[in-house]
């Protein structure tokens, strides 16, 4: 499973030109990509490892503060193309994605764990599959790369 995490101040996803997920406070803009060898067991490794990292400041200005403690909110937003591989050609293959069922079954868990954690308020996304358009303000910038081959082995 990877994540991209990004700190954000506030983050939309529209399909077709409708809103269909909205962050309108500080938080995390997350790109879910998921393969077939991830699980259930993976999925909340990665939540947890997401809700629990401190990227926030503290009133000192240290990056001290996790998601809860700032009372942040969570954008997910379903992207199979980070499985990418680039590495023939300039066309990438994306092979090591998930099988659309499997890796929809997966991030809609992943919503149900972040709902558990963090509570349901605080937890928006977008359409699985959809030609999606997101708008952010990233803060910092502050990016993240949450890959579970790296960071659960």
């Amino acid at each position: 499973m990877r994540m991209l995490v990004q700190r954000v101040r506030n983050a939309k996803v529209t399909v077709g030109g409708e809103a269909v997920g909205v962050l309108d406070h500080m938080g995390y803009l997350v790109f879910l990509g998921v393969c077939d060898a991830d699980d259930e067991s993976i999925a909340e490794r990665m939540v947890s490892k997401l809700v629990n990292l401190r990227i926030f400041e503290d009133e000192n200005g240290k990056t001290n503060k996790n998601l809860q403690s700032i009372g942040g909110g969570v954008l997910v937003v379903s992207q199979f193309t980070l499985y990418a591989d680039c590495h023939h050609g300039n066309r990438p293959s994306f092979i090591k994605a998930g099988n659309p069922d499997h890796a929809n079954a997966l991030y809609e868990k992943t919503l149900d764990l972040l709902r558990s954690a963090i509570g349901s308020d605080q937890v928006s996304h977008g359409i699985f599959g959809a030609d999606m358009q997101v708008s952010l303000v990233n803060d910092g910038p502050f990016t993240i790369w949450l890959d579970s081959d790296e960071i659960l082995h």
